[in-house]
């Protein structure tokens, strides 16, 4: 286990804006990390700088080319963050527009065949699959996840996988019940039986939780939404193999050859990412003796993992002398007590209670959690569990075991 001391903590904190206090509400504890996380300071800046500049890429000027070097270090900051070989690293408006891009292409560009997906599945990809399946004459087939456990497995696809899959599509972690799937089993599951599926992956909740290795995974498409990982809104970022890039595409009429972006993006959306690269390489370095890049990187994946686990254990069994949730008489679990897929995210629901009241009571405490209902982006998980709503607890590496204490101590007098 990668340890994050009590002091290096504190100087994580100190990097993020609104850290433990809202502009509008005052003092809080901030567990929706999952509806988008904190902003690092940096980005803050940065954004502020690139703000302010007139000057726009692709002139004669040393302002331009200053710009163009930006977002030329951004995408290889992505890259090596992904650990992408080759492909393209793409900004768009935002994650969801991506997986639209990259899904449309896909099933626009394959042969005929299936589109194969999941029911676990955020209503971005399987959207996008379900529209762009049916314009390009494909058959879309979901595979049903595992109600239990929150998770689809490798063994799932594998069972429903055929060689005429064409496009596939995998959640990467799931945004309500905060369990990961096994991206690289469930990729080499799909190609040993359609090993010329283009794979597309909904990576948006995984990414600020790190340890993405896109080398390993074996998949064309892998999409991020940058303000659930320390940026900020207006941005989405994408890459997309060298095989799904050669596909037609949306483009500009004598744009360079590979180009995805439509029109002028915002340099600052590239710097920021930058600032989210250069944040877990200086994590990696505070907790590991990595000399590359790289590897400082994982390093921080690794530290952001185990310190997770943590805070999740203590909100579910407790901490100092008050019980967690799992003790709670009334409250059930979404995904199971003890499961090793979860990453830092907590889904309950208590008995007889609205989730909707007990996040009102929790936000009345000071802390900031989030409602799923049952409705087009959760009704894939929580309906099969005949649950109407649950509370979501999303937490993230700033995040103290104190802080798990405040909570554990509000919904201790919450439930009475």
């Amino acid at each position: 286990m990668t340890t994050i001391t009590p002091a290096l903590l504190d100087d994580i904190r100190s990097r993020f804006a609104h850290v433990d206090t809202c502009p509008f509400t005052g003092p809080r504890v901030f567990f929706e990390n999952a509806g988008g996380a904190l902003t690092l300071n940096a980005v803050v800046d940065t954004t502020a700088k690139f703000a302010a500049i007139p000057d726009n890429q692709g002139r004669d000027n040393a302002a331009s080319r200053a710009l163009v070097s930006v977002i030329d270090t951004a995408r290889a900051d992505a890259a090596t963050f992904l650990n992408a070989r080759g492909g393209r690293i793409v900004v768009g408006e935002s994650g969801t527009e991506l997986l639209f891009r990259l899904i449309a292409d896909a099933c626009l560009g394959a042969p005929d065949g299936v589109v194969l997906g999941s029911t676990l599945e955020h209503p971005a990809s399987r959207s996008a699959c379900a529209r762009w399946a049916g314009v390009a004459g494909k058959r879309h087939v979901l595979i049903p996840h595992d109600d239990t456990t929150g998770v689809v497995t490798p063994q799932a696809y594998a069972a429903h996988v055929t060689p005429d899959v064409m496009v596939a599509t995998i959640l990467h972690t799931s945004p309500v019940t905060g369990m990961a799937m096994d991206l690289p089993g469930i990729a080499a599951a799909i190609r040993a039986v359609a090993p010329d599926a283009l794979i597309v992956v909904d990576g948006i909740q995984h990414a600020c939780h790190g340890r993405i290795d896109l080398a390993a995974a074996g998949v064309d498409g892998y999409v991020i939404s940058p303000y659930k990982m320390f940026s900020r809104h207006g941005y989405g970022l994408a890459w997309a193999s060298d095989r799904l890039s050669a596909l037609r595409h949306d483009a500009l009429i004598g744009a360079p050859e590979g180009s995805w972006e439509l029109g002028t993006r915002d340099t600052g959306a590239y710097a920021t990412f930058s600032d989210v690269v250069g944040y877990f390489d200086w994590l990696g370095a505070r907790v590991s003796d990595a000399s590359d890049r790289r590897a400082r990187i994982e390093a921080a994946g690794r530290a952001i993992h185990d310190h997770e686990a943590v805070l999740t254990s203590a909100m579910l069994h407790g901490t100092g002398n008050l019980p967690g949730l799992a003790e709670m008489p009334g409250v059930g679990i979404v995904g199971g007590v003890d499961n090793p897929a979860r990453e830092g995210l907590v889904s309950f629901y208590v008995e007889g209670r609205a989730s909707p009241d007990i996040v009102r009571a929790l936000s009345d405490e000071g802390i900031r959690v989030h409602t799923r209902k049952a409705d087009g982006y959760s009704g894939n998980v929580l309906t099969p569990l005949g649950r109407p709503d649950c509370v979501r607890v999303s937490l993230c590496h700033y995040n103290t075991e104190g802080e798990v204490g405040a909570f554990l101590a509000a919904m201790k007098r919450i439930l009475g």
